[in-house]
């Protein structure tokens, strides 16, 4: 399971994807969202969190998040 941190801006709709693999990416993705929404520089900007077998499930089960979509590298 790996998890996933998704930046989504509302008024754009775009979205940069960042993976965190293996059994402690879950954990890791959390970590980095709850850091980013310390120092959010603007309120238009979402962080989410989600846990996943694949970015192919995320995108069915939360696709508003992936109108328009920037991958970032996977860590």
């Amino acid at each position: 399971m790996s998890g996933f941190l998704i930046e989504y801006n509302r008024k754009t709709g775009r979205s940069k994807i960042r993976e965190f693999k293996g059994s402690g990416g879950p954990r890791l993705a959390l970590v980095q969202r709850l850091k980013l929404e310390k120092s959010r520089p603007d309120s238009n900007i979402e962080y989410v969190s989600l846990n996943s077998d694949s970015l192919e499930t995320i995108k069915k089960t939360h696709s508003r998040y992936f109108m328009v979509t920037a991958k970032a590298p996977t860590a």
